[in-house]
């Protein structure tokens, strides 16, 4: 997937340094540049983004630099075009209204409640699914989702994540001799290992790619797969003991004493992530290299980080600026330095001179 979009996305911009292209170039910066002309408003801005590929699709299935192109290579000009364009306004429309942003820390909190005791017993999926090694996998599918820009790749990760669980049922279907692909049996899986997975910024990225990605293209296995995903969501944030096959104190007392224990200590947002803890954070902790890495977000990668990431590397940032406005003020604040060795160098010769 990652190969044949990039080499769409390439050949759409040596196209678009052709000089025969000046009036589609101007056509596309024009459109950016309008976004910038109005508030964020997700479903006004994913209307106008869908006439607009509509429109260009019409303009570059009639222009010279695609006669005679076939449906296909006028289809993957589309598919440049859609990463260029979302990528130039991905910090305008990702994640664009604050409903959004908290809507994405509520079911991220409230997966990391759910990770502290739901087991795969509580969505009745059978021992012959209970399989780590793809449902690791499945899960890492997830969480790259966020380090992407355009809609399509976003939407890539959760057809692999899919797909992987898709196979797992498939294999175990061959296995048990009897059928196991149906939504029964899929839907609960992608439930687990969505909450296992706790993908960054769930709520946006989902709606990122039901705004943005092509309709065209959201269509078939793309539409069912999200489709699962979306569901998956919306049974996590509607989670209650009539959902599992719990009693319902029970599922009441851990809810709460998972809380109680992600304020007290926050947990690990992500396995493949070294966290440090907030008593970890001062420049004058002695102690500070005995829990191992002084930086462990260095060998991190954009799409691994979390919402609770974020906010562990913001308090980080606070604290750094502090310490070092603190120590910058303490600098100014001290007077003049004096060389003590001069004056007495003086001293002496005024003596000698007597």
């Amino acid at each position: 997937m990652e190969g044949s979009s990039s080499v769409s996305f390439y050949d759409f911009l040596d196209r678009m340094r052709n000089p025969a292209s000046l009036d589609l170039v101007r056509s596309i910066k024009s459109f950016i540049v309008s976004f910038s002309f109005y508030p964020p408003n997700p479903e006004n801005d994913g209307k106008k983004v869908q006439d607009f590929f509509t429109t260009m699709e019409e303009a570059i299935s009639d222009h010279p630099l695609w006669a005679n192109a076939t449906d296909e290579q006028v289809d993957r000009a589309m598919e440049g075009l859609e990463k260029y364009v979302m990528t130039k306004l991905f910090s305008r429309t990702f994640c664009s209204i604050p409903q959004d942003t908290e809507r994405d820390l509520e079911i991220s909190q409230k997966i990391q409640s759910l990770q502290t005791f739901l087991k795969p017993q509580h969505l009745d999926i059978p021992p012959v699914l209970r399989n780590e090694a793809s449902w690791l996998l499945a899960e890492k599918e997830l969480q790259k989702m966020n380090a992407f820009k355009a809609p399509r790749e976003k939407l890539q990760c959760v057809m692999n994540c899919c797909k992987v669980i898709n196979n797992l049922l498939l294999n175990a279907s061959v296995s048990e001799n009897r059928v196991l692909a149906g939504a029964d049996d899929f839907l609960p899986v992608l439930i687990y290992v969505t909450i296992k997975a706790n993908p960054p910024q769930l709520h946006s990225n989902l709606r990122f790619i039901q705004l943005y990605r092509r309709q065209a293209k959201l269509v078939s296995e793309a539409a069912y797969y999200f489709t699962n995903l979306v569901s998956a969501k919306t049974f996590i944030v509607n989670l209650n003991a009539q959902s599992l096959s719990m009693d319902e104190l029970e599922f009441e007392e851990s809810m709460q004493a998972a809380k109680m224990t992600n304020n007290l200590t926050p947990r690990e947002p992500s396995s493949t992530l070294q966290v440090m803890k907030p008593s970890q954070h001062s420049m004058h902790d002695e102690d500070i290299n005995a829990g191992g890495s002084n930086y462990p977000y260095m060998e991190a990668e954009a799409g691994e980080l979390t919402v609770s990431d974020v906010e562990i590397l913001l308090r980080m940032y606070k604290d750094v600026v502090r310490d070092y406005t603190n120590l910058n003020n303490m600098v100014r604040r001290r007077p003049p330095f004096t060389q003590p060795q001069r004056e007495e160098t003086s001293r002496h010769n005024a003596h000698g001179g007597e």
